[in-house]
């Protein structure tokens, strides 16, 4: 049977390949706020990028190289949001894809490119080793209804932070607790730091216990802590901890940050 440092050392190698895949985090080149380009012109995307209501309006011509869906676009088209992959935004410029998003009614793009610096500068990520006391019991208690805090974001801006419950634990012999919010899949995502933040670690990281049971159990597991997005972009717009969040401990385990 696999255990638990087996398991951990194949999470690794997984999210070694995730992070430096052609459309991962190291891809992103840009991010760009329509507000901030009325005329609807951005720096190096060719074609009109204009916001119109629940949607951007994107206008083009046949030699401006873009497609959408696949096909060359000589015209105009509508877009909502993309959610899925980056591999698969709808919006495509040679091999770069421009993923439209938006955050709290502000609309923009991201660039991402696989011929990016970054992607070929990587060198892997420096990370503690597999240590099972960094891996404990948490219980997870859910607000009566969720609350939503602002806070600031790696690009300067505030903005609100939905939070769903707090996770309780003991780790190195002492009760603490994270605010935490609820993903999709039921999983819960924290974002936090520590004595290490910023001296020998990033400035904050993000972890994503499992989905609790009816009873509120999950594991918390500071092995599988990660570096938040904008570690390896600085175009991402990552959350910093929400008030609470800063652990007054040195936690060694995880990633903590980019190999020189």
């Amino acid at each position: 049977m696999t255990d638990a440092s087996d398991q951990w050392k194949q999470w690794h190698v997984q999210r070694t390949e995730t992070v430096s895949a052609p459309y991962g985090p190291l891809a992103l080149t840009g991010t760009y706020w329509f507000e901030e380009y009325p005329d609807g012109r951005l720096p190096d995307i060719p074609g009109i990028w204009t916001p119109d209501g629940d949607a951007v309006v994107l206008a083009a011509g046949g030699g401006d190289g873009l497609t959408v869906d696949g096909r060359p676009l000589a015209g105009e088209v509508r877009l909502g949001a993309d959610t899925g992959p980056v591999a698969d935004a709808r919006v495509a410029l040679g091999e770069r894809r421009l993923v439209v998003l938006v955050r709290e009614g502000i609309w923009g793009i991201r660039d991402f490119d696989p011929a990016s610096a970054a992607r070929r500068a990587f060198r892997g990520i420096v990370v503690g080793d597999h240590d099972p006391r960094w891996s404990v019991p948490g219980r997870f208690t859910p607000y009566e209804e969720s609350r939503t805090v602002r806070v600031p974001n790696a690009d300067g801006r505030e903005r609100g932070l939905a939070l769903a419950g707090e996770l309780a634990f003991t780790l190195d012999g002492r009760e603490l607790t994270l605010r935490v919010a609820r993903e999709p899949d039921g999983g819960l995502w924290a974002v936090f730091a520590d004595a290490t933040s910023g001296n020998g670690s990033f400035r904050f990281r993000f972890l994503y216990p499992g989905a609790p049971d009816a009873e509120g159990r999950t594991t918390v597991d500071f092995n599988r802590a990660v570096l938040p997005p904008c570690a390896f972009a600085d175009h991402f717009v990552c959350p910093f901890p929400p008030p609470g969040n800063t652990l007054d401990l040195a936690i060694p385990a995880g990633e903590r940050a980019l190999h020189d």
